[in-house]
């Protein structure tokens, strides 16, 4: 049996969308990108919504809005995508990592005021792997010292923290829409913030800076081609509209997962915190440190099933070690964790008998490794 690692949730809905489309005129900064920035916006209870071509351009973006430059320190966490740290680097500002939390894998709150110093502006939390951050402690750390918070939920899409919707907190938050995201646009990404302000700097600059007045070839500031087309914003315009039923889905995977392992020696499955709704955006298990994690990779592949260690830490990618120095023993919860962790195949129609295959194939796998 071929298991890929995930797989986009397209009907003929999306098909039937993206089609409409192109009956059109509108190709791009269409009516569609409208109707979408607004839905987007309003499942998070923002006030603004801004159509990108990529999660890592709205964080780009949102770094650059909120003046964070040359010399700023960004206090941000390791365990996550190398795009959550390179979009401080994109505007000359560092990223200062802090450990995680063991359980929730999300940055450990009650490390950030031992990185704090006198260039620290802002701080990135990321909900990794749909979990959200602890936000209360962040946002009140925030609040004392004045930072700005960018809140990374690009793969947190319909989860929730106390309540609130993921998405909603601090200056500004970003939503991605990769393939394999809960839901999709192909690429593409949504700016949310309550900022007038910063909703107008985002959009001048995803547009080659353009002002909102002006006319197509004046150009008011610095900006980059970051827009999301027409056909990308139908397409995501569509899968919203099927988003409750595709999180009850991927809820219900992870729910036969967590069945099928919760006994298995060897594997600890993921911890949820009581504070949280999760959004499921992958399902990844830890291994116990004895077990080799590569190897298991190595002996899943063989049988067909589709793995990936998730994530290799920020701090430890070859660019940061020549850049900045990081070193084995930086973060030592965040490197224990980046060595055990394996992302097992997880998508909205996975089925049953899938599962059971891959459950079946990481048993044999474990017991050769």
């Amino acid at each position: 049996m071929k298991v890929p690692l995930s797989s986009p949730d397209i009907t003929s809905k999306e098909i039937e969308a993206v089609t409409a489309v192109l009956e059109t005129r509108h190709l791009a900064l269409g009516p569609k990108m409208v109707e979408f920035e607004e839905k987007m916006a309003a499942l998070a209870g923002r006030n603004f919504g801004i159509a990108v071509n990529s999660g890592t351009s709205g964080l780009h973006l949102l770094v650059r809005a909120l003046g964070i430059g040359p010399g700023d320190e960004v206090i941000t966490t390791s365990f996550s995508f190398v795009a959550s740290a390179n979009c401080a680097l994109f505007e000359g500002a560092r990223p200062v990592f802090v450990d995680i939390d063991p359980q929730t894998l999300n940055l450990d709150p009650s490390l950030i005021g031992a990185a704090i110093t006198p260039r620290t502006k802002a701080i990135l939390p990321i909900h990794a792997f749909g979990q959200p951050a602890a936000m209360g402690p962040i946002l009140a750390i925030a609040q004392k010292h004045g930072f700005k918070v960018i809140e990374d939920a690009c793969e947190a899409i319909g989860a929730r923290y106390r309540g609130r919707p993921a998405g909603s907190f601090g200056d500004g938050s970003v939503f991605a829409f990769y393939p394999n995201k809960q839901i999709t646009t192909g690429e593409g990404g949504v700016i949310l913030t309550d900022e007038k302000e910063i909703a107008t700097l985002c959009r001048s600059m995803r547009n080659q800076g353009r002002g909102e007045g002006g006319g197509w070839l004046d150009h008011v500031r610095l900006g980059y081609n970051y827009r999301l087309d027409e056909l990308s914003c139908a397409l995501g315009l569509a899968q919203l509209e099927r988003l409750p039923e595709i999180l009850a889905r991927r809820a219900a995977v992870a729910e036969e997962y967590n069945r099928r392992l919760a006994t298995l020696p060897g594997v600890t499955i993921p911890s949820i915190s009581a504070e949280v709704e999760m959004s499921w955006f992958v399902y990844v298990i830890r291994l116990d440190e004895q077990i080799d994690r590569d190897r298991v990779l190595e002996l899943m592949g063989a049988r067909g099933v589709q793995c990936r260690p998730y994530f290799n830490p920020i701090h430890l990618q070859g660019y940061y070690r020549r850049e900045f120095g990081f070193k084995e023993g930086d973060l030592p919860i965040t490197e224990r964790v980046g060595r055990s962790v394996l992302a097992l195949p997880f998508f909205t129609r996975l089925q049953g008998e899938q599962i059971a295959y891959v459950v079946e194939s990481l048993k044999e796998a474990i017991a050769a490794a």
